[in-house]
C-alpha cells in the first residue's frame, strides 16, 4: 500500500490516470483524494467507456463512502448503461448524503421519466425547481417529460418557461418547434419566434426556426430570408445552407439549390444526404450523369439511403436503360418496401420490358400501400385493359373512384372501359359524374380513345357541361 498522499499537481488529471492505471497494472491500491477520483472517472467518460468509469466508481465509493458525488457519477454510468434501475438506486444513496444537492432531484427525474415513472419524476423534477438558482435546465427537463407522454401543450408551456429565464437555451428553441410542428400550428410558432427575434435579433437558433416554420407552410421565399439571416450570424451554419437549398429546391430553383447545398462542404463533411440532394437537383436539370455521379457518392458513403439507390434507377430510366434501372429501383426496395414510390417506379420497368405479369403485381401493391395516387390507379387499370381483361380494369376503376371520389380522370377512364365493353347507358352516367367533378378534364377521354370524338351521345352530354 502507497502512503495515503496524491502524487504530481492534483490539477493534472493525465496524471491521475497514469497512476489508476498503474495502480491496476500492479494489482496494488493507491489513494487518490476525491478531485482525482473526478477526474480519472470523467476521462474514461469522455473516452466513451462507461465500464471502466464505473469500475473507478467502485473504488472511489470504497475509498470515499460519504462523498454523494461518487453516487451521482454512478447514477449516471448505469443510465448510460440503460441499468436505470441501479441508477434510482445509486441516487437515493446521493440524496441522503446531501439533499440538499438539485443535481440529484434533475438527473433523477430524467432517469424515473425513462422508466415511465412519471409521477415520481415530475416530484423530483419540482425539487430540483426549489433548489436551483438557474431553472431553465429543469424546465426543459420538465417539458421533454411531457413531451415523452404526448402532452405537447405542457410541453410548449414548460419550454416558454425555460426561455423566460435564459433566452439563449438553444434545446428549448429547437424542442418548441418541435412541439409546435407535432400540433400543426406553424402560424403559432411563426408568431413566438418573430417575438422572440424582436427581442433577441442575433439569435440564429431563432432565425432558423423561424424559417424552418415557414417551410412547413410551404413558404419558401420567407424561408430562404430567415436562412440567410441566421446564415449572416453564424456563418459555418452547415444546416441552415441545407434547408435553404430545400427551399429553392420548391421553388424550382435547382442550379442555385446545388450552389447553396455545395456550401455546407466547406463548414461540414459531405454527408450521404446532402449528396444525394444535389443529385436530385442535377437530375431535376436533366442532367444524368452529373446526377448518377452524386448519388453514387451518397451510397458510397451511406448503402442504407434508399432514395439514393432509386435516384441512380431514376437516371438509367431516363436514358430507357430499363433493365438497369430496375435493379437500382429493387435495392431502393430492398430497404424500405413498403414505398408505394419505388413500387411504382418498378411497376412501370415492368411494363417497358413487356413484364406484365410483374407490372400487374407491382401495380397492385402500389396502390395498396397509396390508394389516393391517381396515375397509379389509372396505369394499373390501362395493362388490365390492354392484355383484354375489361371486366377486371372496370373493377379496378370503380376501387379506384371509391378511394378518390373527387378524381374525375377516373370517371372519364370508366366511360372508355364501360363502352368498351358495351355498357352505353352506364357508361353516360359516369360521363355526366366525371363533368360534375371536373368539365375541364373531359379531354383526357378523347385521349385515351380518340375515336369517341365522333360518339354523339357522349359530345351532346359534354356540351351539357361546358360554358
Amino acid at each position: 500500500m502507497e502512503d495515503d498522499f496524491e502524487y504530481g499537481p492534483a490539477e493534472d488529471p493525465k496524471f491521475s490516470v497514469e497512476r489508476y492505471e498503474e495502480m491496476i497494472r500492479n494489482k496494488d491500491q493507491y489513494f487518490f483524494d476525491t478531485q482525482a477520483f473526478e477526474g480519472i472517472i470523467d476521462y474514461y467518460m469522455d473516452k466513451n467507456d462507461p465500464i471502466k468509469a464505473l469500475q473507478v466508481v467502485d473504488y472511489a465509493v470504497s475509498q470515499h463512502p460519504f462523498a454523494a458525488v461518487f453516487y451521482l457519477k454512478q447514477a449516471q454510468l448505469f443510465a448510460v448503461t440503460n441499468q436505470f434501475g441501479r441508477a434510482v438506486d445509486a441516487l437515493d444513496k446521493a440524496e441522503t448524503l446531501e439533499p440538499s444537492e438539485g443535481d440529484i432531484y434533475l438527473i433523477k427525474g430524467g432517469i424515473l421519466g425513462n422508466l415511465e415513472r412519471y409521477d415520481e419524476a415530475f416530484r423530483s423534477l419540482d425539487k430540483a425547481l426549489e433548489l436551483a438558482e438557474n431553472p431553465d435546465d429543469i424546465y426543459l427537463q420538465i417539458a421533454l417529460l411531457h413531451q415523452n407522454k404526448g402532452d405537447y401543450e405542457q410541453a410548449i408551456h414548460y419550454l416558454k418557461h425555460c426561455l423566460e429565464q435564459n433566452m439563449e437555451n438553444q434545446d428549448a428553441l429547437y424542442e418548441l418547434a418541435f412541439c409546435y410542428d407535432v400540433l400543426d400550428r406553424q402560424d403559432e410558432s411563426i408568431g413566438f419566434y418573430k417575438q422572440y427575434i424582436d427581442n433577441d435579433p442575433y439569435s440564429y437558433a431563432g432565425w432558423y426556426n423561424l424559417g424552418n416554420a415557414y417551410h412547413k407552410l410551404n413558404r419558401y421565399e420567407e424561408a430562404i430570408d430567415a436562412y440567410d439571416y441566421a446564415i449572416l450570424i453564424k456563418d459555418n451554419f452547415a444546416s441552415a445552407y441545407f434547408n435553404k437549398g430545400n427551399a429553392l429546391v420548391n421553388l424550382d430553383k435547382y442550379s442555385e439549390a446545388i450552389e447553396v447545398y455545395r456550401q455546407t462542404f466547406e463548414y461540414e463533411p459531405p454527408g450521404a444526404e446532402t449528396y444525394c440532394a444535389i443529385g436530385e437537383c442535377y437530375e431535376k436539370l436533366e442532367q444524368m450523369d452529373e446526377a448518377r455521379s452524386y448519388y453514387k457518392k451518397a451510397v458510397k458513403i451511406d448503402v442504407t439511403l434508399a432514395d439514393a439507390w432509386f435516384g441512380i434507377g431514376v437516371t438509367l430510366d431516363y436514358e430507357e436503360r430499363y433493365f438497369e434501372s430496375l435493379h437500382f429501383y429493387k435495392k431502393a426496395l430492398d430497404l424500405e418496401q413498403d414505398n408505394p414510390d419505388y413500387w411504382f417506379a418498378i411497376a412501370d420497368a415492368r411494363y417497358k420490358l413487356k413484364q406484365l405479369d410483374e407490372a400487374e403485381l407491382a401495380y397492385e401493391k402500389v396502390v395498396e400501400l397509396n390508394p389516393v395516387d391517381l396515375e397509379a390507379w389509372l396505369d394499373y387499370s390501362s395493362i388490365l385493359y390492354e392484355r383484354a381483361k375489361l371486366d377486371k380494369a372496370i373493377e379496378t376503376i370503380a376501387e379506384a373512384i371509391k378511394n378518390n371520389p373527387d378524381g374525375a380522370e377516373l370517371y372519364y377512364r370508366m366511360v372508355a372501359y364501360l363502352i368498351a365493353a358495351g355498357k352505353y347507358n352506364e357508361a353516360l352516367n359516369y360521363l355526366e359524374l366525371g363533368l360534375a367533378a371536373d368539365p375541364r378534364k373531359h379531354s383526357v377521354l378523347f385521349e385515351y380513345l380518340p375515336q369517341l370524338r365522333d360518339n354523339k351521345a357522349i359530345t351532346e352530354v359534354i356540351k351539357k357541361y361546358m360554358p
